[in-house]
């Protein structure tokens, strides 16, 4: 295991805003993968609401179901990154959606009974002209633990607006220190984390 061996990462952008529109969300998230390459981490965006993610709690809803597709690529990468907007001091529906579909993971076991994901770093990116990230931040870091993820040190970044704010993230002249610091951090850390769990895999159950 050394520091430069190759791991991969996807970034679930949970924009309510199909492309090509401009999305707060996806900009924290290119980011995000923007710092994982500093540290060996090559990565792809998806824009969830670009696809047809059926609602259920299962990795395959049925015909026409964009999850799966999805989901192959999710398990080809060692970090997952989900970003999403703040509406009404909570997630996004979407992010709310791609929680649901990751609970299918707690029934899709390796040999060992251990989830499929388990291994996998996941970090969060939250964005918002209102307050709530440390809430959503929290939400998802339970749920993505609790699937099977685990969570780096630090593994959340966000903006938020002042109180009653309008202002998006897109809209900033430069992206503010203390959110760079931390978007730095998180990804020498998931990346650290990642090489980690490669090398020394959790014992089977």
């Amino acid at each position: 295991m050394t520091e430069t061996a190759p791991l991969r990462a996807l970034a679930l952008v949970c924009s309510l805003k199909p492309s090509p529109a401009p999305s707060s969300s996806e900009l924290m998230a290119r980011q995000v993968l923007e710092q994982l390459a500093e540290h060996g981490v090559t990565g792809d965006v998806v824009r969830v609401v670009d696809h047809d993610v059926k609602p259920g709690v299962e990795v395959d809803m049925g015909e026409g179901d964009a999850w799966p597709g999805i989901r192959a690529r999710l398990m080809d990468a060692d970090v997952l990154v989900v970003a999403t907007p703040t509406w009404v001091g909570h997630m996004s529906s979407v992010a709310q959606r791609v929680l649901e579909r990751l609970d299918g993971e707690l029934s899709e076991t390796d040999d060992s009974g251990r989830p499929l994901v388990t291994g996998k770093v996941a970090v969060t990116a939250v964005v918002g002209n209102e307050d709530g990230a440390h809430k959503i931040t929290a939400d998802l870091m339970q749920g993505l633990n609790d699937i099977g993820f685990t969570i780096p040190a630090q593994g959340g970044t966000y903006w938020n607006d002042e109180a009653m704010g309008s202002r998006d993230y897109l809209d900033l002249d430069e992206t503010p220190e203390a959110v760079a610091s931390t978007t730095a951090t998180l990804a020498e850390n998931a990346a650290h984390l990642a090489r980690a769990l490669r090398g020394a895999p959790y014992p089977g159950s």
